[in-house]
């Protein structure tokens, strides 16, 4: 397998685990929304309570249902924010391996290139040598002939 499959393998593998702390970090956000929210609607019911006494009877099953709720989604957010954790370290890897296979490719080239300069000025050496031999094959005729 050629680096240049390797590399798009693994910028394709890259773009997933990007997909994927996107998302968690999207439900990582809308969780906090959610907590946010429940944290407002048991203020109202509290204000509610304490100026209609026919609610506030109410208000202690309410109170009780509303924690219940915020103390799972607090438990929902935390799990979300450890996989935030592990996605945001699989994607820094991910995006190590990635520059590593790059910087090979890129000093493969650099390798191409330069070997392809020595042997270009090989051949203008060649070429050169050649030219100088045959000058010199033409003076030595020339010098005979005089």
């Amino acid at each position: 397998m050629s680096l240049k499959t390797i590399i798009r393998l693994q910028k394709l593998q890259l773009d997933e685990k990007r997909r994927v702390l996107a998302e968690l970090q999207n439900l990582g956000d809308r969780l906090r929304a959610e907590i946010e929210r429940l944290k407002e609607e048991i203020a109202q019911e509290q204000a509610t309570a304490r100026e209609n006494f026919a609610v506030s009877f109410t208000y202690a099953n309410f109170a009780q249902a509303a924690l219940e709720r915020g103390r799972k989604l607090g438990e929902s957010l935390a799990q979300v924010e450890v996989q935030i954790s592990v996605a945001t370290d699989q994607m820094a890897e991910a995006y190590q391996e990635l520059k590593r296979y790059e910087l090979a490719e890129e000093e493969r080239i650099k390798r191409e290139k330069h070997k392809l300069k020595r042997k270009e000025a090989e051949m203008l050496d060649e070429t050169a040598l050649i030219g100088f031999r045959r000058r010199q094959a033409e003076e030595e005729m020339y010098e005979k002939d005089q």
